[in-house]
């Protein structure tokens, strides 16, 4: 036989056995593995493998159940690969979810801090509460503050001191 021949003959067994096997191949990795994706990239590896070996493909002695075994081989490694990317995705999760409540705790913190301070300069008394307020809202240095409230250099720094005095009192 030419080796044209042989190629033909090979090629006829190959489709032979690709026509009885791929089907019933087919629904046992779609049932084992829920995937119709993922079973039709099985089927085509498995016979891809089997088309790439064609030249020895008289020498495997039971083709039937050495499609079964590869086919198994591919799934067992379907569901690894599937387990451990469930436990990264599992992992991942948790970790997000427990960054978002720190977050929000984070943030239910910074509101109760604001609102004490919130709270601590609305006992100041008015002059002070002002001069807080300003020094928050704007980004006066000291002269720009001295000019705008009409005050001396020692009664601003007098009445600052007095402001970080009272708002460190509450935290303590």
């Amino acid at each position: 036989m030419t080796t044209q021949g042989v190629e033909n003959a090979l090629e006829v067994y190959f489709m032979d056995v690709f026509k009885r096997h791929e089907y019933r191949l087919y629904t046992l990795v779609l049932h084992l593995t829920k995937s119709d994706e993922y079973a039709k990239d099985v089927i085509h590896e498995v016979f891809m493998k089997l088309w790439l070996q064609r030249s020895g493909i008289y020498s495997i002695v039971n083709v039937e159940l050495w499609l079964y075994k590869l086919t198994e081989s591919k799934v067992i490694d379907f569901l690894h690969k599937t387990s451990a990317e469930r436990k990264l995705r599992d992992a991942l999760w948790i970790s997000m979810r427990n960054m978002t409540i720190e977050a929000i705790e984070e943030k239910i913190s910074e509101k109760e801090y604001t609102s004490i301070i919130d709270k601590a300069i609305d006992q100041l008394p008015p002059q002070r509460k002002r001069i807080y307020r300003l020094s928050n809202a704007d980004s006066l240095n000291y002269q720009e503050f001295i000019q705008y409230l009409k005050i001396s250099k020692g009664t601003l720094k007098n009445q600052f001191t007095k402001v970080i005095y009272s708002i460190r009192n509450i935290f303590q």
